[in-house]
Formats: C-alpha cells, sequence, structure tokens
C-alpha cells in the first residue's frame, strides 16, 4: 500500500537537511521496501513567500491527506518585523492544531561516540535515553485571550493564557504511560503545582491515570527542580511528560546533555497515528546555505516517522543503526566535531549515512 508523505523543508537550513533526509528514505524506495508518495509544499517564512500566509491552503490540503509529514524548520530574522499572525512560527502552530497534533515525542539519546561533545561529564551521561512526552496543542501558546493592549495610562501591557482541561491532560498523559510501559516503566510528570492552578489540575489528572498503570512508578518535580536535576542527575530520568512551554524548554536542555541540538528528532502525533516528524533545532539562519549544517536529526526523524506513522520498524532501526556506524567512523559536522575527527560537510554526512545502509 502506497503511503502518502507530505515534505515541508520550510526555511533557513530546512531546505538542506531535508534534502538529506529524503536520501536516506529513497534508499528504502528503490530496494523496493517501503512505496511512498511524496509532495512538496510550503510552511513558515517559505509559505508567506510563496502565497502570503505561514500555513497556506495548499499546503493544509495536502497536509490532511497525508499519511505522515517530515518538517525542516520554520523563521528567520527577514520575517521578525511581519504583523504576528504572519510570521513563520504560526504556521507551525497553525499545522499543529489543524491536525491535533497533541503528542510530542522528543527522545534524548546519547550515542557513545559523542560523549566527549556533551557539556557534562562522561560518567554522568554515559548511555543517557530519556523520552520526553511535551504535550502541543494546548497550554500558554495556544490559550485565548492573548495578545498586547494600551492601558487608560498609556503603558501597554502583553498577556497570554495558560490553561488546560482535564481531557487534554488525561490524553497526553495516557499516552506518555504508555510510553514508559514500552521502557523502564518510570514516568516523571513535571509542572509548577505549588504556584499554578493549571499544573495543579495537571498532577491531580496524572494521579488519578497512574492508578490504571500499577506497573509505573509515578514521580513529580516542579519545574525548575526538573531543569536543576537534569543537568545534576539526567539518567535518573526514563520517561518525562510535561506541558507545552515546560517542555519546549526541557527538551532543549535535554539536546545538550547529547552533545548538539543538531542531534535531535521529534514525532508529533495525533490521536489517529498520523505524524509530523522534525528536528528539534530551529532554521539556524545564521549557517543557512553554508552546507555545514547537522543532517542527522532530520534523519532520525525519518526514523521515528517509519516507526510510528508507516509501521516500518526494522526500518527504522536500519537508519538507527547507520547513524551509529557513521559515527563510530568519526565522521562529524562541526556542530559535533572533535580533535582527531574527519569533519565533514551536510551533503557529506548525509552521504555516508546512505553508504552505510546500502552496504
Amino acid at each position: 500500500m502506497t503511503k502518502k508523505i507530505l515534505v515541508l523543508p520550510g526555511d533557513g537550513i530546512g531546505p538542506e537537511i531535508v534534502t538529506e533526509a529524503m536520501k536516506v528514505l529513497n534508499v528504502f524506495v528503490d530496494e523496493g521496501s517501503l512505496n511512498i508518495e511524496a509532495e512538496y509544499a510550503h510552511i513558515g517564512g517559505a509559505g508567506y513567500d510563496a502565497e502570503g500566509k505561514p500555513y497556506p491552503k495548499s499546503t493544509q490540503t495536502l497536509a490532511k491527506a497525508a499519511d505522515a509529514i517530515l518538517l525542516g524548520a520554520v523563521g528567520g530574522p527577514k520575517y521578525d518585523t511581519l504583523d504576528r499572525p504572519l510570521r513563520p512560527e504560526r504556521g507551525l502552530l497553525a499545522i499543529r492544531a489543524d491536525l491535533g497534533l497533541y503528542a510530542n515525542l522528543r527522545p534524548a539519546i546519547l550515542y557513545e561516540e559523542l560523549a566527549s561533545a556533551s557539556s557534562l561529564k562522561p560518567e554522568l551521561v554515559a548511555n543517557l535515553d530519556i523520552m520526553i512526552v511535551r504535550e502541543l496543542t494546548g497550554d500558554i501558546y495556544f490559550g485565548q485571550p492573548r495578545g498586547i493592549e494600551t492601558l487608560p495610562n498609556g503603558e501597554r501591557r502583553g498577556f497570554n493564557t495558560m490553561v488546560y482541561t482535564e481531557s487534554e491532560i488525561e490524553r497526553i498523559g495516557r499516552t506518555a504511560f504508555d510510553t514508559a510501559m514500552k521502557r523502564g516503566k518510570k514516568l516523571c510528570s513535571v509542572d509548577k503545582a505549588n504556584v499554578l492552578e493549571t499544573t495543579e489540575l495537571w498532577r491531580e489528572v496524572m494521579i488519578r491515570i497512574g492508578k490504571d498503570y500499577p506497573e509505573v512508578e509515578l514521580s513529580h518535580l516542579y519545574v525548575d527542580n526538573a531543569a536543576m536535576q537534569l543537568v545534576r542527575a539526567p539518567k535518573q530520568f526514563d520517561v518525562m511528560v510535561t506541558g507545552n512551554i515546560f517542555g519546549d524548554i526541557l527538551s532543549d536542555a535535554a539536546a545538550m546533555l547529547t552533545g548538539s541540538i543538531g542531534m535531535l528528532p521529534s514525532a508529533s502525533l495525533n490521536k489517529s497515528g498520523v505524524g509530523m516528524y522534525e528536528p528539534i533545532h530551529g532554521s539556524a539562519p545564521d549557517i543557512a546555505g553554508k552546507g555545514i549544517a547537522n543532517p542527522l536529526a532530520t534523519i532520525l526523524s525519518v526514523a521515528m516517522m517509519l516507526r510510528y506513522s508507516l509501521n516500518q520498524p526494522e526500518l527504522a532501526t536500519r537508519i538507527e543503526a547507520a547513524v551509529k556506524q557513521v559515527l563510530a567512523q568519526g565522521k562529524r559536522t562541526g556542530d559535533i566535531y572533535t580533535e582527531g575527527c574527519e569533519k565533514v560537510d551536510t551533503i557529506a554526512m548525509g552521504a555516508a549515512i546512505v553508504a552505510a545502509l546500502r552496504s
């Protein structure tokens, strides 16, 4: 059966890294182990440039018909002066909401070969393997009302609304518990229940759901302590679950434990299993077009696509093994380079993964 893949290169380094990721995916097409139909469309700044909107109607139509979506990155300084609804990031928020992509899975895995690239001591991060489950379509990023207003005294005030319903919390909670059941059966829920009523409710719901998963050890941390513990003793965590804004921050912090944010993929899933797959790093406009971006996070996002949306776990495992093999060969892009390794550019790194898959 042919699966429909929508490819959204986006902005900045997005087109460069997506090109290499598609070369990897096409290895399986060429050998006959995967049957896909890929279509390309615009999002973010590229969507605005092409059609005047960060999430164009043509992209929306293709997205709703796709079995999976591969996204590069959105954003860039050239769009900073646009009205807020037209900025690239609004396209990303819009597609998440439109497709109901509520569950964001962000693995933080340290490859043995990159232990020296981590900012922490090797003994603290060796064999690190954390899965952060982030709620993606609620919280302060989507809550209403929001805006900037002028008060009677002439002073301007910005405001956003942090809000979650019980059903939204339960939905992501069950995803996290199910994930924990497939791993080490440990789940840490991160909140700020001591000062935020929204996350007081979050904790109550997590405790209630936990009764349906007696095999899972459930713990709770305030977000400030969770951030400290990620740096102090990251291997204490197996699965972490948290809201949108906390998850955004904590997953980026976890990325640095692995040596580079350029190594971390992500999956954003809806209740039907349709997913959008993307590296967690941004568009990196400062290096766009230089051919030096690390494509591995995007390539590993393809592996997540194969595992979660295309039901091809064997192919996903092959990609992950190929990445490990290439790193063992000493090939490094600039962000993960250490003395004694071979520095390669974006295309060369992609070609090395392709070669490893074909060998």
